[in-house]
């Protein structure tokens, strides 16, 4: 028998660095820049003609497909909407649940101590089979992303 446990995770980071310099990282072909996890993240040649379809490779050998669902079409003069979702369509070694839908989101954080610094939400929202586990894994990962991120966001 299973623990009943959410399907959902939302990690949340405030990045010393303007919106510019910390959404100039979040595309899904470019995690690899930043995100240590990866070993390199690339399009997929002539998967798709309708959407964009990223290869993530991890160091530890796990190779994801991630399609993207939706972009935010808005330009870095732009003070609304700075978000990327997509969804991973396969895996190898194969996943142990169904799906997951991930939505990046970034603001610009515009008065208090933290001014002129990004606030950026990561969330995942999984398909009803996925285990305690995976929810933790997904945590510890968007965490580790999110410190990956700040780093390369703060150089200049």
């Amino acid at each position: 028998m299973s623990i009943p446990t959410s399907t959902a995770v939302t990690e949340s980071a405030v990045i010393k660095a303007p919106l510019a310099q910390v959404w100039h990282h979040i595309k899904l072909q470019d995690f690899s820049k930043f995100w240590s996890a990866l070993a390199k993240s690339e399009y997929v040649k002539g998967a798709s003609e309708e959407t964009d379809i990223v290869k993530w490779s991890f160091k530890d050998g796990t190779e994801l497909e991630v399609k993207q669902e939706e972009h935010s079409a808005c330009r870095l003069s732009c003070t609304i909407n700075h978000y990327i979702t997509y969804s991973i369509i396969s895996s190898q070694p194969a996943l142990t649940f169904s799906s997951v839908l991930s939505t990046i989101r970034c603001w610009a954080v515009t008065s208090g101590e933290a001014e002129g610094s990004t606030y950026v939400e990561w969330t995942g929202n999984f398909s009803s089979d996925a285990d305690a586990g995976v929810i933790q894994d997904a945590k510890y990962k968007r965490r580790e992303a999110l410190a990956d991120l700040a780093k390369a966001a703060s150089k200049k």
